[in-house]
């Protein structure tokens, strides 16, 4: 309540936070935010994805870059997403992001994606329209390989 400045959680739709998930997981907090629409990580430590809990299925952006991400295990948690920054992190695998079917929007920029195979996955993401990948090496790489 403290942190959304409101007294009723249902009203809060936005919400910006930095956290620090090494200690501890954040846990189901979005039981208590079920009109959560958007969520605001930047500059968070985040161990895993996993640690934002299992209760975010309703999210429609989040942003987590510059967050010292290494994979994107647990994201189908958040199966509504229309917007995902996860800019300026160490992503490598994009597999997970197939679970996504409204996104929309997402940037990679300055990720580690080095297989031009990861790109595949996002075929599956029917509705996405806004891709950044540029600070990735597949765009360093003047003809870039699949690591077949």
């Amino acid at each position: 309540k403290v942190l959304a400045g409101v007294e009723d959680l249902l009203q809060v739709r936005a919400l910006e936070m930095r956290v620090d998930t090494r200690e501890k997981s954040m846990g189901n907090f979005g039981a208590y935010l079920p009109n959560l629409r958007e969520l605001k990580l930047n500059n968070s430590l985040l161990v895993s994805v996993r640690d934002l809990g299992t209760t975010l299925s309703h999210l429609h952006v989040l942003w987590m870059a510059h967050c010292g991400l290494s994979d994107l295990d647990g994201i189908s948690s958040c199966s509504s997403l229309k917007e995902l920054c996860i800019a300026y992190n160490n992503i490598s695998d994009l597999s997970q992001l197939t679970w996504l079917d409204h996104l929309e929007v997402l940037d990679l920029e300055g990720n580690n994606i080095e297989d031009i195979n990861q790109m595949q996955y996002l075929r599956l993401c029917c509705k996405l329209s806004h891709l950044t990948v540029e600070g990735n090496p597949i765009c360093l790489k003047p003809n870039a390989k699949s690591a077949e």
